[in-house]
């Protein structure tokens, strides 16, 4: 049996999603050690407000997610 993939190099695309789920489970999840899921999931959408909006990454030289793309979206028009 041979492994199907859909193009050269698609083992790495794993990498940013991998990286992202890392920083959620310890910026948020193990901190607050949800008990329900509702609570996770008003937990995880503050998150991910604040994981676009207002955290600063270091591979976006210290902007946030928001910026860069509002910044390319301003170039497009």
């Amino acid at each position: 049996m041979a492994i199907s993939m859909d193009g050269g190099g698609r083992v790495f695309d794993n990498i940013f999603i991998d990286r992202l789920w890392r920083t959620v489970k310890y910026e948020d999840v193990y901190l607050h050690d949800y008990a329900r899921v509702p609570e996770l999931q008003r937990g995880l959408t503050s998150y991910f407000h604040f994981y676009c909006y207002e955290r600063r990454h270091q591979s976006l030289e210290k902007e946030t997610p928001w910026q860069v793309y509002r910044e390319v979206l301003l170039r497009k028009t």
